[in-house]
């Protein structure tokens, strides 16, 4: 253990895949802090790391020892309880944690930038430039473009690149004395004394009322599933339970699974709140994460609302954390360190001593069982909030009908009848491009992605071919590869198909498509949102991203177009998945005073499933799945951590993970009667971006075993022969097994 008294020697967490930390020498002039970061020498590059312990000794010879090249952090970069979290993540996801620390880290902050507050610039007009925009600009296009965005006030630089003015456009507009440029920092106000708008406070009902109360009375750590029905007002009892820890001068975290649904939720919070309302989401660029992550350390954000990496941004006094939509897939990260945020905001809240919400429509089957066992309070809101009364749901039988772009006759008469009304409708269909498959009319063959398992998806409106899977890009097939013939069709329905098809079919009405390829620019999201809301767009077609979280008051029917695959999968969460996304997708009717519809078109009406969902709710169809998991010895009444191995030879990854199985199962905590390995096997994508895939499934019936041996077997695995010539990586409780 390292001596505290003129520390000579700091070890060192560096941004490497390895489980191990590296000693350095402590020059005279440097005075590194623990947790704070270092810029070091490692091999022939520079790395910077964070100092994990300060002292004397090491077990590597003094002569050997490099110094520290500079130290960038006066005080450390987190606090005690987030550093500690970091190691518990690091241990339990079995990542290393100089890797899981730098994930922690702004990019900027990684990169060796000062933890100080970026220098922002913004643009503004001048009086020339606003005589010029009276006068007129001609064909200069661009030129009037950014006059006319700054005629209302400033903008900064970034939100003009978003526009699509170019850098040599501003720099000409300067030179010409019609804009100028303003150079500044963020301001940091205090909060101001009114901290809320009592008139934007809506009636709250008697379970809305025993929420907040109940989980207000709690000042010290204590975990809430508030499980309430769609549309039943659960944001208005987050800003309820807000406001009084913003009244104590502390802050919030509020978790929401993706970007689309942030729009909004932050105009909401803004509108209620006077303190300073941050957004934090992979859509910013360094310096606007860097500007809000210090915003939060340094106590001038009173709410944080953000995607899942925010879990892990500092706060000065953080009072309470929110996880909307807990269920939610999104919160887990799928590469590098596979956490799961909903769980590790449980485990920050524990370390901090505060109240976590976990609030859901649908909540996992994981959260519904630990409220059931009594681990997490519980709180459920079963009524629509305000006028809202509950949908009409029905099951529409396609077997031998004609479909239009994917549209049966009868929901096509549906959808007339409530568009004539002067009513929205939403269509959910979970698949991007025009079609999924583009195949010859002549001999059958199908366009195969070379170097996946899969079909490429045919995207019209830029002609061409892409795999969704590994992101490849080709022209359209003119002609069959296998009998040359010209006669190319596509087969299945994607956004794009079904936007043309509406316009056909609904000339008087216009239709939008919000998916994730018309929403990757910048504010495309939020303006097609404004848009739908201001009721400029009558039929909307939406992908995963309209499925939940959004208020549509003027949406009364809800078409799901395609969800029979789900039915009939190789994962077992995808009973659970699917009726989670149909309670989402159906809650996006009727919210407001009308009466909502909600039509399933599937081939298999008689399925148990959509049975249980239509004539039971989602509460019913739970517990029967909790059920079937616990007599199947499945999650949660068990533990998994999948293997997987990929590499250019398809024998490589499954002789390695036969040599990880091995090593598991003569591991002396590997209890046969408690503890199983399955596989190895094919994924079930065998095939992605040119590697071929295999995986290993380890079951165990007690999380602490699972742990001591991963923790055991892991130092054996990495020195297996076979471990440097693949590509392996672990997830402790996957979910996603493809």
């Amino acid at each position: 253990m390292f001596s505290d008294m003129h520390p000579s020697i700091a070890r060192v967490a560096l941004p490497v895949p390895l489980d191990k930390q590296f000693d350095y020498l402590i020059p005279a002039h440097c005075q590194p802090v623990i947790g704070g970061r270092v810029s070091v020498p490692f091999g022939r590059q520079t790395l910077i790391g964070i100092v994990t312990e300060l002292g004397h000794n090491s077990e590597m010879s003094p002569d050997v020892l490099k110094p520290i090249r500079s130290v960038l952090d006066e005080r450390p970069v987190w606090s005690a309880s987030l550093f500690r979290l970091f190691t518990w993540c690091s241990q339990y996801y079995q990542y290393p944690l100089g890797d899981t620390l730098s994930n922690a880290l702004p990019a900027a902050l990684r990169k060796g930038k000062a933890a100080d507050f970026a220098t922002l610039r913004e643009w503004c007009l001048t009086s020339a430039g606003r005589d010029k925009l009276m006068q007129g600009l001609g064909r200069a296009v661009q030129q009037a473009k950014v006059l006319r965005l700054l005629e209302n006030g400033t903008q900064s630089h970034q939100t003009l690149l978003d526009e699509d003015i170019s850098r040599q456009v501003l720099n000409t507009l300067e030179e010409k004395g019609w804009i100028e440029a303003i150079d500044r920092k963020p301001d940091c106000q205090p909060w101001p004394e009114l901290l809320e708008d009592e008139d934007e406070k809506p009636q709250l009902n008697m379970e809305q009322s025993v929420a907040i109360a109940t989980i207000n009375s709690q000042h010290e750590f204590g975990c809430y599933l508030l499980e309430g029905v769609t549309g039943s007002g659960k944001t208005e009892v987050y800003l309820n339970l807000i406001a009084p820890m913003l009244k104590q001068g502390k802050q919030a975290l509020v978790l929401v699974p993706e970007i689309g649904l942030t729009p909004q939720t932050i105009q909401r919070f803004r509108s209620r709140f006077m303190v300073p309302v941050v957004v934090m989401h992979s859509g910013l660029n360094e310096t606007e994460r860097l500007n809000a992550w210090l915003s939060a350390r340094d106590g001038h954000a009173g709410v944080i609302i953000g995607t899942r990496s925010a879990l892990f941004t500092p706060f000065a006094d953080l009072g309470i954390i929110i996880v909307d939509e807990e269920h939610d897939a999104s919160y887990k990260q799928q590469d590098s360190l596979r956490y799961h945020a909903r769980d590790v905001a449980v485990m920050r809240a524990s370390y901090e001593q505060i109240p976590i919400v976990l609030g859901s429509a649908t909540p996992a089957l994981e959260t519904l069982q630990n409220a059931l066992s009594g681990k997490y309070h519980h709180l459920t809101l079963t009524q629509r909030a305000g006028d809202a009364v509950p949908t009409t749901n029905r099951v529409l039988d396609i077997k031998g009908l004609y479909l239009e772009g994917g549209l049966s006759a009868p929901l096509i008469a549906e959808m007339r009848k409530h568009l004539q009304a002067g009513n929205q409708v939403l269509l959910f269909l979970n698949r991007r491009g025009y079609a999924p498959v583009l195949m010859c009319h002549e001999c059958g063959w199908v366009a195969h992605c070379q170097r996946c398992d899969a079909r490429y998806t045919y995207h019209q409106i830029t002609q061409e071919l892409r795999c969704h899977h590994c992101g490849s890009q080709r022209p359209v097939f003119p002609q069959c590869h296998d009998c040359g013939s010209t006669q190319m069709a596509t087969v299945g329905v994607g956004t794009e198909q079904l936007e043309t098809q509406l316009a056909q079919i609904f000339p008087q009405y216009r239709t939008i498509r919000i998916d994730r390829d018309s929403t990757r620019k910048k504010g495309t999201l939020e303006s097609a949102l404004n848009a739908v809301h201001r009721g400029e767009y009558h039929i909307l077609i939406g992908t995963q991203m309209l499925a939940k979280g959004h208020h549509f008051p003027r949406v009364t029917l809800v078409g799901l177009l395609d969800v029979d695959s789900a039915l009939y999968s190789h994962d077992f969460r995808a009973s659970e998945r699917l009726a989670q996304l149909f309670i989402q997708v159906a809650g996006r009717a009727g919210r407001a005073s009308q009466p909502g519809e909600v039509v399933l078109q599937t081939h298999h009406p008689e399925h148990s499933l959509l049975q249980a969902l239509l004539k039971k709710d989602y509460r019913h169809f739970a517990m029967s799945a909790l059920h079937e998991r616990k007599l199947a010895l499945l999650p949660p009444f068990s533990y998994l951590t999948l293997f997987k191995a990929e590499s250019n030879q398809a024998e490589l990854g499954e002789d390695f993970l036969r040599q990880v199985k091995q090593t598991l199962e003569i591991h002396p905590l590997f209890d046969h009667a408690t503890c199983s390995v399955l596989g190895p096997s094919p994924a079930p994508m065998a095939k992605r971006a040119g590697k071929y895939r295999w995986q290993l499934l380890m079951q165990t019936m007690s999380r602490p075993i699972m742990q001591k041996l991963l923790m055991s077997a892991k130092p054996v695995i990495q020195r297996l022969p076979l471990a440097g010539k693949v590509r392996w990586s672990l997830d402790v409780e996957p979910h996603d097994l493809s």
